[in-house]
């Protein structure tokens, strides 16, 4: 069944792939039981109850955010984001749209990670004077975050004085007490208000999205743009079946139901959205990992990966559903001058350009995975711009609540994750200096 979103359509598995695929009354089954949850989701979005719904349709507080972005754009030769998670994916994944060669703008460093080698170079490679940090963190305490934000302050006074700190940074964190609120108002640096009843995880259309792609050029009023499309389908479509993100979720909830599929692969050919890949781990695994429940999200890039993981997953374990995402390419890039290829067993290559290459083999992929039983789903995209990002964002997202909903998880907490969190504390102060 082909569904289409302009420039999105999902093909998804019908017929069933021979054994591999649901049957037609397995499929039935649990499409019925979407229903429930796109109601759910309709009700909450005519009360206001979830704020990712009411974000596509949203526009005063891009406005609010121009001169910020402005501001970056013309003061700093580089930018630095300090956050970890959904407060850093969300923009990385809109940020890979903007051409890295751009000649205007500063340039975008997602610091998401603390080791030592890897920050010290970041630092080794900035000019101070020129250069600003936007932190984020939803509940303002979050430990890796807070230790950069730390870190970095002590740098820029120590070499440009602690008057220069409210010229450099900029906060964003929810609203009430914090640790990285205090040293905000300590240092008098000004703070964006992050959504405290929005999940980092779901943030990519807010301000830690759009606030990143604004500062790169990008338009965020097509990111959202995007994101309504989708929106709309799931306010008027009329049977589960019309909505691809049910239809997905269905599919998704089913093949681990009654097939044991136990991990669920995403694999773009497109190197635009290795950061989506991996922004959707993060979204697929933190809202359906919770009382046994949930897939594991898996990151496969192609062509790349056709030579690293594609023998495991054609005779490997058939405990994997497969989503291909698909660029047209055909005719696009560099083209083989015929005279380099006049060896015949060079003669497939001649006159044709790398797109030529990569759209016969995610054509091929595809139907190597199907052949062998593998269930698998294509989305094609005619292009990729912030508009279309902006759909594939909100049509995952929906994707993983309507499929939380089915087996019965909140798609919106991730509790088991803070017992590592206290030991982490523990230790530190276990180990610390005492002064």
């Amino acid at each position: 069944m082909d569904v289409l979103y302009e420039h999105l359509t999902e093909s998804c598995f019908d017929p069933p792939i021979r054994e591999g695929g649901l049957k037609d009354s397995e499929f039935a089954d649990v499409l019925s039981a979407c229903e429930p949850a796109i109601e759910g989701l309709r009700r909450a979005y005519e009360v206001g109850r979830l704020p990712l719904l009411r974000l596509p349709e949203s526009t005063a507080d891009i406005d609010s955010l121009k001169p910020v972005a402005a501001r970056h754009r013309e003061r700093f030769q580089d930018v630095v984001l300090l956050g970890t998670g959904g407060a850093s994916l969300g923009g990385q994944t809109l940020c890979a749209l903007a051409d890295p060669f751009r000649k205007e703008g500063p340039r975008l460093w997602f610091m998401d990670k603390v080791d030592p080698s890897t920050f010290d170079t970041m630092l080794a490679a900035i000019d101070l004077k020129r250069t600003g940090f936007l932190v984020v963190s939803k509940s303002g305490s979050t430990a890796e975050t807070v230790l950069q934000f730390l870190v970095t302050l002590g740098i820029v006074r120590a070499s440009l004085g602690a008057n220069a700190i409210p010229k450099h940074f900029t906060v964003i964190t929810e609203p009430g007490g914090s640790p990285m609120r205090e040293l905000a108002r300590r240092f008098e640096i000004p703070v964006l208000d992050h959504d405290p009843n929005l999940g980092g995880r779901y943030s990519v259309l807010s301000l830690t999205g759009l606030l990143p792609a604004m500062i790169a050029g990008l338009d965020p009023l097509a990111v959202r743009e995007g994101a309504r499309t989708v929106l709309q389908q799931l306010l008027t479509v009329k049977e589960a079946r019309d909505l691809p993100a049910a239809v997905g979720a269905a599919i998704s909830v089913g093949l681990a139901r009654h097939r044991f599929v136990t991990s669920t692969i995403l694999m773009p050919y497109v190197d635009r959205l290795g950061d989506f890949a991996l922004w959707y781990r993060q979204l697929w695994a933190e809202s359906l990992g919770k009382s046994g429940n949930g897939t594991t999200p898996i990151k496969a890039m192609g062509p790349v990966d056709q030579h690293s993981q594609l023998q495991l997953y054609l005779d490997g374990p058939a405990d994997k559903m497969f989503t291909i995402i698909e660029l047209d390419f055909a005719g696009k890039g560099q083209q083989v001058d015929p005279t380099l290829a006049d060896d015949p067993a060079l003669y497939y290559l001649a006159r044709r350009t790398m797109g030529d290459l990569v759209a016969a083999e995610q054509r091929a992929t595809a139907e190597t995975l199907a052949r062998n039983g593998r269930p698998v789903r294509i989305i094609r995209l005619a292009n990729l711009d912030e508009r279309v990002m902006g759909a594939l964002l909100m049509h995952f997202m929906i994707e993983t609540i309507v499929s939380a909903n089915l087996v019965g998880v909140d798609p919106f907490d991730q509790p088991a994750v803070e017992e590592g969190k206290v030991l982490t504390r523990d230790y530190l102060r276990q180990t610390g200096i005492q002064t």
